[in-house]
């Protein structure tokens, strides 16, 4: 990706092209303050400030751009990530007025991954103009924090193992000068059985492991972060068809969005005593694969009877969901690429919420819609689970009547957060399976800021 500095700029006065922002409601006056000459360009282009539309205007020896957007008095996110895109590299300023939201649009429209690619797009930078510069560092921090995210889902499984996650967990932790602690081996066995039962087909290659982080002020409230990192998931012993695996790279995009999520605390300064989990596993078939009907033990505890081998991240989650209780934390957040039946039910563009407390829900719902994250809130709703009874066990890992799986699923890491925290679970896809403006096709981030702005309300 382009250097994300380069790309908001303070103002200073410096030369720049200027770019007129303009609705449906204020393009007639728009027209009307024109010259002759610039309504016959505007006209020849058939700009009607449609949303993302745009139209260059003469203007001296130059040019400038006018783009429409649904509301000119309240921008959002969104509203000029299309120009950052399409125009010509250069120095932008918004003319009459400060872009705002829109800054934040303007640097991840030019997210690029090019990891792979032979010839590197060599297109040089969009940079847009601020006054507002004490925003700068905030927008660039999300938008890193956005671009990381990306990056690790973009990722193939070949790089992006539980090695590769941990190595990422590593950087983050030197950048925040917190600690880092990885469980492996016999200990992973002994501490967080579920998952390293998961994983442990795949430990020759690809061991599983527990990745925590630990930073900030014991005497802060404490707050907890939990991603779901299935670095890959064949489906295990009730293996997927292979049009089901070709997305499965993505199925670490919990683990991204927590580990985002802890860069954006830490580098921040957010008054919290921050522990981050991850437990990164592959779900891999082998000789010592775990199997269906099998019982495995958990670090609460609890007893699970294994119904399918694909529903392995809320076993790997409850084990990481477990040891963060024990710290007894003011409030716990997971994200996890879970089911299914999230998006059947909300799509790709909506995260599906679950919470304890309609006041958490209201707050994340709230932060996310101020800041163009939507999220949609699904219910806990006790009458299902017995949908996760065992014969001969305390839980059962999968029900098999095919209703209600989102919330079935947030049920079961429900068993696993001790009782009286305060509790949130994002069911995110953590992929955008075609572009929009400012969110190109492939991975993304989605309830990341949502969850940030609603942490920096609370805590901040």
């Amino acid at each position: 990706m382009t250097d994300k500095h380069a790309l908001i700029q303070p103002d200073r006065g410096q030369d720049a092209v200027a770019v007129h922002l303009v609705d449906k409601a204020g393009l007639e006056d728009f027209v009307k303050s024109l010259p002759p000459p610039q309504r016959a360009a505007l006209a020849a282009q058939k700009f009607e400030a449609e949303g993302y539309s745009h139209a260059f205007l003469p203007e001296g020896d130059g040019w400038s751009v006018v783009a429409g957007v649904a509301d000119a008095a309240s921008l959002s996110s969104w509203c000029m990530a299309k120009l950052a895109e399409v125009l010509p590299a250069g120095t932008y300023r918004r003319a009459n007025g400060e872009p705002g939201p829109a800054l934040h649009g303007w640097v991840t429209g030019q997210y690029r991954f090019d990891r792979y690619r032979a010839e590197p797009s060599q297109e040089g930078p969009r940079v847009l103009l601020t006054k507002e510069v004490k925003a700068i560092d905030a927008v660039l921090a999300e938008a890193r924090a956005v671009a990381l995210v990306r990056d690790m889902v973009n990722t193939p499984a070949e790089d992006m193992g539980p090695a590769e996650i941990e190595s990422q967990a590593e950087k983050i932790a030197k950048a925040g000068k917190a600690e880092l602690r990885v469980t492996r081996g016999d200990a992973l066995e002994r501490e967080f059985p579920m998952v390293h039962t998961v994983g442990r087909a795949a430990e020759r290659a690809r061991a599983p492991r527990m990745i925590e982080i630990e930073w900030g002020d014991p005497r802060h409230p404490r707050i907890a972060v939990v991603g779901k990192g299935v670095c890959f998931d064949s489906g295990g012993l009730d293996l997927k068809p292979s049009s089901a695996m070709l997305l499965m790279k993505k199925d670490m995009g919990g683990a991204a969005h927590a580990l985002a999520l802890a860069g954006l605390i830490m580098d921040s300064g957010l008054p919290v005593r921050l522990h981050a989990l991850v437990p990164a596993v592959e779900n891999a078939v082998s000789g010592n694969a775990f199997r269906p009907g099998d019982v495995l033990r958990s670090r609460a505890g609890i007893s699970v009877e294994i119904g399918n081998t694909d529903a392995e991240g809320r076993l790997i989650l409850g084990d990481a969901l477990a040891r963060a209780g024990e710290d007894k934390p003011e409030f716990v957040i997971d994200f996890a690429t879970l089911t299914g039946a999230a998006r059947s039910a909300l799509g790709p563009d909506l995260p599906a919420l679950f919470t304890r407390t309609a006041e958490t829900a209201d707050a994340l719902l709230a932060a996310g819609e101020a800041h163009d994250d939507p999220c949609w809130r699904l219910p806990l709703w006790n009458g299902y689970r017995e949908y996760l009874k065992s014969d001969i066990a305390d839980l059962n890992n999968s029900h098999t009547n095919g209703f209600a799986g989102a919330s079935v699923a947030a049920l079961f890491l429900d068993r696993f957060v001790p009782e009286g925290i305060d509790w949130a679970h994002f069911d995110t896809f953590a992929w955008r399976p075609a572009a929009k403006p400012g969110r190109p096709k492939g991975g993304d981030a989605l309830g990341l800021r949502a969850a940030w702005h609603m942490l920096k309300q609370r805590f901040g």
